[in-house]
């Protein structure tokens, strides 16, 4: 077994743990809505339209946006009530995942129930039993087939949309997913997806077992199945009831840097004594706001982020200003300690090939607004809608022809083929010089600092040993060797992993 498989089979066991977990407590909410709904949905034609027409119309919108969509309302909800309520990990999944499962769910269960024959609910009538007793002993056992049939298809939909939480910070086996594809570890991408397709394959055979048992009135394999599916929860739910008060949790944005340093720190704690658990795969929005909440304990931001995007604020500032303002804001509104800045900058850059700088003179972003009506601008998927695009868009007259968004791993191959002309690339990412891009000034400041900060959440601010086993890294990473490990991680053939290369950083520091 070579050494990349070993890598994400190591990380199965718990994110398979944590999928089965956020599956299976959405599933059942699913149900626990759906079923009484679909009582009442079956004697009434109007209830049945709009709940039928509301479930359509969820089942409409994307999985990754709706899982979005639930953490600036869960975040309203918090504030309206003073707190208490987590925008971050289980809840938003749960929430998004159960609505996901409901039209599945429900169309078949007032189809059952509806398509009883109304001879038999006649006999039933005639027997003298009550509008409970025939519910219990006609019309739900001789629907429970179709109802079945639809608690299998949400089953399988809700399995495979649980990878989508890795976003909003719930571990799931989309961890892997989202890791490989940023890292271009195509073992991990791989291992995500066969373990998911594993997991639902099996729930969906375990539930036709019960499906099976209700049809052919067998009950020995309908309680087969429920018992093996609850045996499987047992099993996933154990490490929820094992407290540990030394764990620690290390967030990480989409992109190769985030994955290096944040093993880094996971390092140097683990090395003063914690045990350490990753989040990776996280928006700037969501993983600052689990910081200060307290659901990760550190992760490192750049300071042109904070300050646009947390701050709100547009002006410029010497990069010293600014950090001590940083340090500053977030001390004082969220408990955040800012313990420093890392000693290298992950700027927004703008990036051409090396022909068309040459033929077309492009130096600066004065020159390329000057092109910018006949170019292809390829950016990551946050940028366009950040305020620094907007910043830039203000000092330079900027107007491409066209604009896309890439994911990181694929934006680079974009600008490289011609696909796009043009890219929002990462000052420290080592792609960069790898593939002979050039970087265009910013003669004119649009862009404003981006220094690569430690960020601790309130609790962990006073721990001393926490403190002291990151201080180390505070000033002690330089550019160069941050690009140097990017781009072993990002490379093709011959790729370390993040793990590899954050040893290879730490054993690199700057004295």
């Amino acid at each position: 077994m070579t050494g990349a498989w070993q890598q994400a089979l190591a990380r199965v066991p718990e994110l398979l743990a944590a999928h089965v977990q956020i599956s299976v407590s959405a599933l059942v909410l699913a149900m626990i809505i759906c079923l009484p709904l679909a009582i009442w949905a079956a004697r009434s034609p109007r209830v049945a339209a709009v709940a039928l027409t509301v479930a359509s119309l969820i089942q409409t919108i994307p999985g990754l946006a709706l899982l979005a969509l639930f953490y600036p309302l869960l975040l309203g909800v918090s504030a309206l009530v003073g707190g208490g309520i987590s925008a971050f990990g289980f809840l938003p999944a749960l929430l998004a995942l159960t609505l996901y499962a409901l039209l599945p769910i429900l169309r078949n269960a007032v189809t059952g129930l509806a398509g009883v024959d109304p001879a038999v609910k006649q006999a039933a009538d005639g027997l003298g039993m009550t509008s409970a007793q025939k519910l219990y002993y006609v019309e739900a056992p001789l629907a429970a087939p179709t109802i079945m049939a639809g608690i299998r298809t949400a089953a399988v939909w809700t399995i495979g949309a649980a990878t989508l939480s890795t976003t909003v910070g719930q571990p799931s086996l989309g961890d892997l997913i989202f890791a490989g594809l940023q890292t271009q570890n195509w073992t991990l991408v791989l291992a995500g997806c066969l373990f998911s397709a594993a997991l639902a394959i099996s729930v969906d055979l375990l539930l036709g077992l019960i499906e099976r048992g209700i049809r052919e009135r067998r009950r020995i394999l309908a309680w087969a199945g429920a018992a093996i599916i609850a045996a499987g929860l047992l099993v996933a739910t154990l490490p929820l009831l094992m407290t540990r008060d030394n764990v620690v949790v290390v967030g990480a944005k989409n992109f190769s840097e985030q994955y290096i340093l944040a093993r880094l720190i996971g390092s140097r704690l683990e090395a003063a004594g914690y045990e350490v658990r990753y989040r990776d795969g996280l928006g700037s929005a969501v993983v600052y706001q689990a910081l200060s909440e307290g659901d990760i304990d550190v992760y490192v931001d750049y300071s042109g982020t904070i300050w646009t995007n947390q701050m709100q604020r547009t002006d410029a500032r010497p990069k010293a200003a600014m950090l001590n303002e940083i340090a500053k804001w977030t001390r004082a509104s969220h408990g955040v300690e800012m313990l420093g800045a890392l000693g290298f900058e992950n700027t927004y850059a703008f990036a051409v090939r090396a022909e068309d700088a040459r033929e077309k003179s492009l130096k600066t972003l004065d020159d390329l607004a000057r092109m910018s009506s006949d170019f292809n601008f390829g950016t990551d998927v946050e940028f366009l809608e950040r305020p620094e695009w907007q910043m830039v868009q203000d000092i330079y007259p900027i107007r491409f022809k066209t604009a896309r968004s890439f994911s990181p791993t694929f934006m680079y191959p974009a600008l490289a083929s011609g696909e796009v002309d043009v890219i929002s690339a990462f000052s420290s990412d080592g792609r960069i010089a790898a593939n002979g891009f050039v970087i265009l000034e910013d003669p004119k400041g649009a862009v404003p600092s981006y220094e690569a900060i430690l960020l601790l959440a309130p609790k962990r601010a006073s721990d001393d040993k926490f403190v002291a086993a990151l201080n180390p890294l505070t000033g002690a990473i330089t550019v160069e060797n941050m690009r140097e490990a990017n781009y072993t991680v990002d490379r093709e053939g011959n790729k370390k992993t993040p793990a590899q290369a954050a040893r290879w950083l730490n054993d690199n520091l700057k004295e």
